[in-house]
């Protein structure tokens, strides 16, 4: 695989990461004890920390870009494997 290839899929993956990350470790004002300010969705985060969630959704990330590499080298899981309605098995006959 080219090194093109991989960092595309690398951002694909990182960009994906932030949506599986996101909803974690977040408070709402009033989970965290603070005033709740007139306006404010009461979903909100009571503090949104940009470098943290970057940091969290980084290693998240890295660790599903290594396990794809893994299986793209030692093909652990192909498509054969996941074809559930044996479309592959029709299409040699």
């Amino acid at each position: 695989m080219r090194w093109t290839s991989a960092l595309a899929i690398y951002v694909l993956f990182w960009s994906f990461s932030v949506f599986l990350v996101l909803p974690f470790g977040v408070r709402t004002t009033h989970e965290a004890g603070g005033e709740h300010v007139p306006g404010q969705a009461e979903s909100a985060p009571h503090e949104f920390d940009i470098w943290k969630l970057v940091w969290r959704v980084t290693i998240v990330a890295t660790i599903l870009f290594v396990l794809f590499q893994l299986n793209y080298r030692y093909g652990w899981i192909t498509a054969r494997d996941v074809d559930l309605f044996h479309r592959m098995d029709m299409e040699m006959r």
